[in-house]
């Protein structure tokens, strides 16, 4: 006789036991979680009809014969989609990384998670999914590249520390079950959007493993991911929907056991695109033996025709699918409920995202992210109590848009919005879009202080691959110029004629070359698209109730002219700080303060370093102004006598840390050997070097204060 197992939450009743117990007995033993995972997956593979097999293989996988609920992934890189409704949103990912913070990528990651399983799971809502399409590990290697915004930048530790930081607060800390699974994408070197379906990221083997896939495997083996998505694009030829590097490398040595899918439109991409198969028929074959496992495609009918040609094997579906199994394992779905501490997320009162909680984790969140690009004369901060009236000028003064990747936030507060709350009603604060260029530029006149609010429109009108000009990017949309496009800078150079005291707030998720401003403009700030605290945030920063410590997590070119082409994706060309070539208008992890910090004491624990060991590398910071602020100080390596090419700089540790006017911090990073290695294409393995390295610790990667020379032994 079968008791359904049954969890109330509120008068909704949440069937999250598939199956039942009659005494100790299971009525299948994919139900009793005493087992392992494996006999549990082999167990519900045994007992599948081929029809079964198949659907697992769609983009909503499930088995209702046996009561394995389906669901499908979502999106939720800086805010879970959750179905389409309301949740917490975030700046762009491109702003999260000018963070430098694991902790508040960490909160981030935490209340997606959250939020995905409250909007699953409360009776209000039971839609969405616990897969969700985040982080994306991808590196942002040109500017040009339309989806910058959905990236950590462009260095591989930075991404990779940010993105297991990301990871491990979604999925959570229970040894045995995630509050949410992150899905990475896209696997991998995909960061040209102009032909990307039939395109081929072409690098060599050192170049796999010491950048592009540095964020995945760290995702991977040190946050716990077990998900990802394949991208469109080749490397060297071969489509990553079926490369053996997914099986060779990822399966095998990362330990990737879960949802390995497409990309939407890769299936047919490999015969239409790459002309790589001589149809869909090969194509579903090639990408199932490479390890897919969910196609965002219509796949039954080449699967079936697969397996009728023989191209495949049941065997080969069996062990494809058995990845979902894990993943709702992991989640929950097929214990019983007293087990899993995240089935008691969705009974609360108020809706997380409503919460002052979630409403001071975005405004802080969106405070870090913002980076002081100039500030001659200590323009800022503002002093409110001094000013009578201010102008906020410009298209982006008095909006947030949302991008395709992020949620609906539950409310938004606009640049103009949050200036005014700041101030208050004593200040008079007028606005003009810009589109009236005369009639902005009598409004700067006449104001105390100009703010303009420049830079690109992420979602213009919600349109598929709709920019607003070509030096604006996308999804589908790469960059042509990377100006201030539709008379953006034409509209700073008359403000600023009409008023010194200019502030340019630079809005925008990619670099921009405003190399006029930088040269006559007084103040500049960068921040990212999309936060729904986004006025909130910025005000804090424009009047000093918050010391701005954003960095900058690409390198920011002065023209495309110091770029090697766009499809150039062997980065020694002169891509990132670690190959530039020239000087860059804004260097790889600049940004300013509000106050001034003074290194000294750079010092080892260890005169030398193992080769197996670590050593911890000290450094006494001093805020020498009158202003508390964080410092985030980046350690870099230079290798000395390697036998093999190095780039002139790497990071290899930073810590954000907050300091006191006139304090003295002394702040230590650990410096692993394994962080020295590269990769033997002789041996296939990682290996140090006997070499020795100049440590380098500063402000940014090209402020460098403080140097030392160690050796690293056998």
């Amino acid at each position: 006789m079968k008791t359904p197992v049954r969890v109330v939450v509120g008068a909704f009743v949440l069937v999250l036991m598939l199956g039942g117990r009659a005494g100790a007995q299971y009525k299948y033993p994919f139900l009793n979680p005493n087992l392992s995972m494996e006999a549990r997956v082999n167990n519900i593979v045994s007992l599948l009809t081929l029809d079964e097999k198949i659907v697992m293989l769609s983009e909503r996988p499930g088995v209702p014969r046996l009561e394995i609920r389906s669901m499908q992934q979502t999106e939720g890189l800086h805010g879970v989609k959750a179905g389409g409704g309301t949740t917490t949103t975030y700046p762009q990912s491109i702003g999260l990384g000018e963070t430098w913070d694991p902790a508040i990528l960490h909160e981030v990651g935490y209340t997606e998670g959250y939020d995905a399983r409250y909007v699953f799971q409360s009776p209000k809502f039971g839609r969405g999914a616990l897969i969700i399409r985040a982080p994306n590990a991808d590196l942002g290697r040109d500017p040009r590249w339309g989806r910058t915004e959905e990236c950590y930048g462009e260095d591989p530790f930075l991404n990779g520390t940010l993105a297991v930081a990301f990871i491990k607060g979604m999925q959570g800390d229970d040894p045995k079950y995630f509050q949410a699974a992150a899905l990475l994408k896209h696997f991998l070197a995909n960061s040209n959007e102009k032909g990307r379906a039939g395109s081929s990221s072409d690098f060599d083997e050192r170049l796999f493993y010491e950048y592009y896939s540095v964020p995945f495997r760290m995702g991977f083996v040190e946050g716990g991911a077990k998900c990802f998505m394949a991208s469109y694009n080749a490397w060297n030829k071969v489509p990553m929907t079926t490369n053996p590097i997914i099986q060779s490398v990822v399966v095998k040595d990362w330990g990737v056991d879960g949802v390995i899918c497409t990309d939407a439109g890769s299936l047919v991409n490999m015969t239409n695109a790459h002309h790589y198969y001589a149809d869909t028929t090969q194509g579903a074959a090639g990408a199932i033996k490479a390890g897919m496992n969910q196609f965002l495609d219509k796949a039954d009918t080449p699967t079936r025709n697969a397996l009728s040609q023989n191209l495949i094997s049941v065997a080969d579906l069996d062990y494809v699918i058995k990845g979902t199994f894990r993943m709702w394992i992991r989640l929950g779905f097929l214990d019983p409920p007293d087990d899993n501490p995240y089935l008691k997320i969705g009974t609360e009162a108020v809706d997380p995202w409503s919460t002052p909680k979630s409403k001071d984790s975005v405004r802080l969140a969106t405070q870090e992210s913002i980076v002081l690009l100039k500030n001659s004369g200590n323009l800022l901060p503002l002093d409110k109590t001094a000013l009578k009236s201010i102008a906020v000028i410009g298209p982006r003064g008095n909006e947030v848009v949302r991008d395709w990747y992020g949620s609906t936030p539950p409310y938004t507060v606009t640049p103009l919005a949050g200036i005014k709350s700041k101030v208050g009603s004593g200040v008079n604060v007028q606005f003009a879009d810009g589109k009236d260029v005369a009639a902005a530029v009598e409004l700067a006149k006449s104001s105390d202080v100009a703010i303009v609010c420049v830079g690109n429109n992420p979602n213009p009108n919600n349109a598929w691959m709709k920019v607003d000009d070509d030096s604006e990017g996308r999804e589908g949309v790469d960059r042509v110029n990377i100006t201030l496009g539709s008379g953006q800078e034409d509209l700073v150079k008359q403000v600023y004629a009409a008023n010194p005291k200019t502030v340019v707030v630079l809005v925008s998720s990619f670099p921009y070359a405003i190399n006029w401003t930088q040269q006559n403009v007084p103040a500049i700030l960068h921040m990212a698209n999309s936060s729904q605290e986004m006025g909130n945030g910025l005000a804090d920063v424009l009047f000093g109730d918050y010391n701005p410590a954003g960095r900058l997590d690409e390198t920011w070119p002065k023209s495309l002219d110091q770029l090697p082409a766009m499809m150039d994706y062997n980065i020694r060309d002169g891509r990132t700080y670690m190959y530039f070539k020239g000087e860059p208008l804004y260097p790889f992890g600049y940004g300013l303060s509000y106050t001034n910090f003074a290194y000294s004491n750079l010092r080892t624990s260890a005169a030398s370093l193992s080769a197996k060991g670590s050593i911890d590398v000290s450094v006494d910071v001093k805020n020498t102004g009158a202003k508390a602020g964080d410092e985030v100080v980046q350690l870099y390596v230079k290798h000395i006598g390697s036998t093999v090419d190095r780039p002139g700089k790497e990071l290899r540790g930073f810590k954000r840390v907050p300091i006191a006017a006139g304090e003295t911090k002394t702040v230590t990073m650990t410096l692993p050997a394994s962080r020295l290695a590269y990769w033997n294409t002789t041996s296939k393995s990682w290996e140090v070097e006997n070499d020795k390295i100049q440590l380098m610790v500063g402000g940014s990667s090209a402020d460098t204060k403080v140097e030392q020379t160690i050796a690293v032994t056998p």
